[in-house]
């Protein structure tokens, strides 16, 4: 049986996660170098619809909160009210936390200080997503789509967990580059993000709070026939 933490231990580690993924997130956007896929994504697309950040990570994490309950193959309440109380929070944070590295004139640094930035970005968001996995409470629904990969069909692996979740918002980068003709948030950032960011994930699995393990009951519950 694993040792998973007290509810209110749990919540704690839930609540830090949900500001480091926020800053850490909009900090890779300060940095102009490139940010994890989904959030790369989410800005080319916010940037072809002309809709603000904040309103476009929320509404792309609805639609990914249904893939979710399409690939678990049944409906799940609590999973579906759980994505979406986590991306409300999560949208409007990296929208407001970017303002303030703005503030701090991130974009106007010389390369390497903000290639420094870009990658203890990176670093804090595989972070940030191993906590609150392994918290269980709530997540959000682009994370959740790679954990319930990761649990329900590729026996635990992350890297490949990883990689496969990654589909759709590499659609959503190629579409969008054919709509607008330009690209944002895409660069060195992105592809460390692609190669290494599953691994750092499961490094940080065992690294990052290793008291804190994972609660999977839920997922594995509901293996498919």
């Amino acid at each position: 049986m694993l040792n998973i933490p007290d509810f209110r231990q749990r919540f704690g580690f839930l609540v830090f996660s949900i500001i480091l993924n926020s800053a850490a997130n909009a900090l890779t956007i300060a940095t102009s170098l490139g940010s994890a896929v989904w959030t790369g994504s989410s800005v080319n697309l916010a940037d072809w619809t002309h809709i603000s950040l904040g309103t476009t990570l929320l509404l792309y994490g609805v639609v990914v909160t249904i893939l979710n309950q399409l690939l678990l193959g049944h409906f799940d309440r609590r999973r579906f009210i759980s994505n979406l109380l986590y991306i409300v929070p999560f949208s409007y944070l990296v929208q407001f936390i970017g303002y303030f590295w703005d503030w701090l004139q991130i974009p106007a640094l010389p390369l390497l200080p903000r290639l420094i930035l870009n990658v203890l970005g990176l670093l804090g968001v595989a972070a940030a997503v191993s906590i609150y996995q392994r918290c269980n409470l709530i997540q959000h629904p682009n994370d959740d789509l790679s954990y319930i990969l990761r649990f329900r069909f590729l026996h635990g692996s992350a890297i490949i967990a990883q990689w496969t979740s990654y589909l759709p918002p590499l659609t959503i980068i190629v579409v969008s580059f054919f709509a607008t003709g330009h690209l944002r948030a895409i660069g060195f950032g992105t592809a460390f993000a692609l190669i290494a960011q599953g691994a750092i994930m499961g490094w940080s699995d065992h690294h990052v709070f290793p008291h804190l393990k994972h609660h999977v009951d839920i997922v594995q519950a509901h293996h498919p026939a």
